[in-house]
């Protein structure tokens, strides 16, 4: 019988994925064609074309959908980005803020309210340190430059206030001329490190906080979750649990490299340190797929993306997945308590 042909797009900064794109990697049954989109553009031509078979998805924009009873993904529990977010706060050098209870009140941007890393960075700040969505003034739009293209609608419930900022202004430039007092975001600004910024972390020490947060609550924030069109889907049943193993091996491949080769692949003098520490915090491997071994996690994430008018209804885990999907055996790799 034929290999099914099947487009994905996604990432290509993982070592986690690599080996799909490498074809090291070949799902079983299926010819994958891996095209290489920049997640935020991805994300947006998933939504408002549904243009790919398969794809790297924002696992928030996917909540956000199918509470909306927007079906036309289903999703696959293989989670190819994760990040903690403490440190991707910023705020201004002059906006009298010391700690994340005084950002109540305060104008904070974001380049879209409904990224999944501003879901996480908002749900810190109000379960940890008591400070509510309702209670900021948000503003998103362009990041480090002019330029804003909105993925999906949002029509926010809860009391958010959410404004879009013009269209010939950026949330770093605003807040380094006071206009926001602090902004939140997914990936570290690009004159971070220049003298004068205007602008510094709101927890310099995020590493030791983020250690914390995760040996408490057992979350290492899911960020992208893979997604299946529903018309692949149900003419093809078997891919969802297909994919998951593919993806597996691929993130097995990577670790296994980055265990034994890193000295060759990754220019990091300490990398062997970090590595021994990572499987001594996490239990072992630190990207645990399938259904059951990430329950906690996206129980939580459901519960958040609720608070924060984001989703019109509080969700499930068990409606975001391919059926197939839910009792499959888990592929945590050599361990992981998310």
């Amino acid at each position: 019988m034929a290999n099914v042909p099947l487009v994905f797009a996604g990432c290509d900064t993982w070592d986690r994925s690599h080996p799909l794109i490498d074809g090291v990697v070949r799902p079983a049954g299926i010819d994958l064609t891996y095209v290489v989109v920049e997640p935020g553009d991805l994300f947006r031509r998933m939504f408002q074309y549904a243009e790919f078979e398969s794809s790297e998805m924002s696992t928030s924009t996917l909540m956000a959908m199918i509470s909306r009873g927007d079906d036309r993904l289903i999703g696959v529990p293989v989670f190819p980005s994760r990040s903690f977010r403490h440190g991707y706060v910023f705020v201004g050098d002059r906006a009298g803020i010391e700690r994340p209870q005084d950002l109540a009140g305060k104008r904070v941007g974001v380049p879209e309210y409904q990224m999944t890393a501003a879901v996480w960075i908002r749900a810190f700040l109000e379960h940890d340190f008591g400070v509510k969505s309702a209670e900021i003034e948000w503003f998103e739009g362009g990041f480090d430059a002019p330029g804003y293209s909105e993925r999906m609608p949002m029509q926010l419930s809860g009391g958010i206030r959410l404004s879009v900022i013009p269209g010939d202004k950026s949330l770093l430039g605003m807040l380094g001329n006071g206009e926001l007092h602090a902004v939140t975001c997914a990936t570290r600004p690009k004159t971070f490190d220049k003298p004068n910024s205007g602008f510094h972390r709101l927890f310099p020490n995020y590493r030791e906080i983020e250690k914390e947060y995760f040996l408490r609550t057992g979350f290492f924030p899911i960020m992208h979750l893979v997604v299946v069109r529903r018309d692949v889907y149900e003419r093809h049943r078997w891919i969802p649990n297909a994919l998951i193993e593919a993806f597996s091996r691929a993130r097995d491949y990577g670790w296994q490299r980055l265990r034994e080769s890193s000295w060759l692949t990754v220019s990091l003098p300490w990398i062997q340190s970090h590595v021994e520490e990572i499987q001594d915090v996490f239990g072992g491997h630190p990207f645990p797929y399938g259904f059951e071994a990430n329950y906690a996690t996206l129980k939580a994430l459901t519960e958040y993306s609720f608070e924060q008018g984001l989703s019109t209804r509080k969700l499930e885990p068990e409606e975001i997945f391919a059926t197939e999907t839910l009792t499959s055996p888990a592929n945590t790799g050599s361990g992981g308590t998310t």
